[in-house]
């Protein structure tokens, strides 16, 4: 198979794209800037190729000679690019999201190939209960621009007469078995902010839960769903952990590290960040507010489709894995102090002994 695949570099879609490689796919990687492409463990992921563009530009940046070069090599398009970052100006999400998909989409049609759109589970919105695979449109509010825009791109993939699939991550967090991440953004941005006393009280209820999805599983998700695209077209699929994690347990495993404060969540219509100190209410209004309606929803995905058709259980997501998550961002010094090695522990006995 012949892949271009877009939002290469990004978090998700280098390991994603490193997982194609590795069944074999001829993969074309198309970046914004970077040239290189770095995997959440650190190795390099070399893809057949790296081309160049821009999603918010006609036929995705690329030059006539490339587009029309690729036009008879193409396959399927995987179409990762996106801008995740929370609060920008609604345009960025318009430009970058619902006309970067409505580029690709353009140029999947051009070639005639297939489209494969990594969407994300948040467009069911400010909805409560069990969100299927196969719903979208259920009259939901959305929290913020973000996942509007993604309701609104994915529509656009829906309504393209193309061949398709869509792919809907949760909540990016860190690798399963170890809990390293290279990045921290979105949820890990707030328990830092709640572990170091920054945030001490946010409007939530405690029994809300938040979709955590293993970054492994997501790329795993991804390449399984690409590389037998026949097989798939017209279905989504949940890439979501099996245990929604509870505000009350997020709380729990935090009470666990000694060096961790804990944020008191109080119900929304209660919450007034007047009643905040100055400090505190400064760290609400850049970072707290923009992630204020996931801690009131009480979510859960299913992911039957990931399950009965890709052969990929959704791992289990509860405070094991929260632990792991957190174990790994004190061995970095994301949150706290990174733990001494043996080698720095003996070494600082020996110049403590040489003193003596």
């Amino acid at each position: 198979m012949n892949v271009l695949f877009t939002g290469a570099a990004g978090h998700v879609g280098a390991d994603a794209v490193a997982r194609l490689v590795g069944r074999g796919a001829h993969v074309i990687a198309l970046a914004h800037s970077r040239s290189e492409i770095i995997a959440n463990n650190g190795r390099r992921v070399r893809p057949a190729e790296v081309v160049h563009g821009d999603v918010r530009a006609a036929g995705l940046g690329l030059d006539t000679d490339t587009v029309r070069r690729l036009a008879g090599q193409v396959d399927l398009i995987v179409h990762c690019a996106a801008v995740t970052d929370f609060g920008l100006p609604e345009h960025r999400y318009t430009e970058l999201n619902v006309d970067g998909t409505a580029h690709a989409l353009a140029l999947a049609r051009t070639w005639g190939c297939g489209f494969l759109y990594v969407s994300t589970a948040y467009v069911c919105g400010e909805y409560d209960g069990t969100f299927a695979e196969d719903q979208l449109d259920i009259g939901q509010r959305f929290g913020n621009d973000y996942e509007r825009s993604k309701f609104r791109a994915e529509h656009l993939v829906r309504d393209s007469g193309l061949r398709w699939a869509v792919v809907r991550p949760g909540i990016v967090s860190g690798e399963y078995r170890t809990g390293h991440s290279r990045e921290h953004k979105h949820i890990y941005q707030v328990l830092k902010l709640i572990v170091e006393g920054k945030l001490r009280t946010l409007p939530g209820h405690y029994g809300a839960t938040l979709g955590l999805s293993p970054i492994g599983h997501v790329a795993d998700t991804i390449a399984a769903a690409a590389s037998r695209f026949a097989d798939h077209v017209g279905h989504t699929f949940h890439a979501v952990g099996a245990t929604p994690l509870s505000l009350r347990a997020i709380s729990d495993v935090l009470a666990e590290y000694p060096s961790f404060r804990v944020a008191d969540f109080v119900p929304p219509s209660t919450f007034r960040p007047d009643d905040l100190d100055d400090i505190e209410r400064g760290y609400y209004q850049k970072v707290g507010r923009l992630y204020a309606s996931y801690l009131s929803r009480r979510l859960d995905f299913d992911c039957t489709n990931t399950r009965d058709r890709l052969g990929l259980p959704a791992p289990a997501t509860g405070a094991g894995y929260l632990r792991r998550i957190l174990d790994s961002c004190v061995r970095t010094g994301y949150l706290g102090r990174p733990e001494p090695s043996v080698a720095e522990v003996l070494a600082a006995l020996q110049r403590e002994g040489s003193r003596i």
